[in-house]
């Protein structure tokens, strides 16, 4: 699903110009905390029991607080294509101010 997501979205970035990618601190700013929270909130659950992810679904490889690989790339592919889908509704609706424009 995250090559699909990949697939489905990063061609924006080529094709509209988004820049997205360009902007990394700006990404990394949008991205990380949440990013954090949420993989905590997966160490927890996995270290109480409440939730596992099968060995059989999964890559192999295991990051820091037994979390997958896998989980660990949802929490960046995801916000990033998510970002450059507004981006890129942006670059073709023109003047649809966001937070960071000084059209507000």
């Amino acid at each position: 699903m995250l090559t699909f997501t990949v697939f489905g979205s990063f061609w924006l970035e080529i094709a509209l110009k988004v820049g997205v990618l360009r902007r990394v601190k700006r990404l990394a700013l949008t991205i990380f905390p949440v990013a954090l929270i949420f993989l905590g909130w997966d160490a927890y659950a996995i270290a109480s029991k409440h939730w596992r992810f099968d060995a059989h679904q999964m890559l192999g490889v295991v990051g820091p607080f037994n979390i997958p690989l896998e989980e660990y790339l949802f929490f960046i592919i995801i916000p990033i294509a998510s970002v450059m889908t507004l981006e890129g509704v942006r670059q073709v609706k023109k003047h649809w101010p966001v937070g960071d424009t000084d059209e507000l």
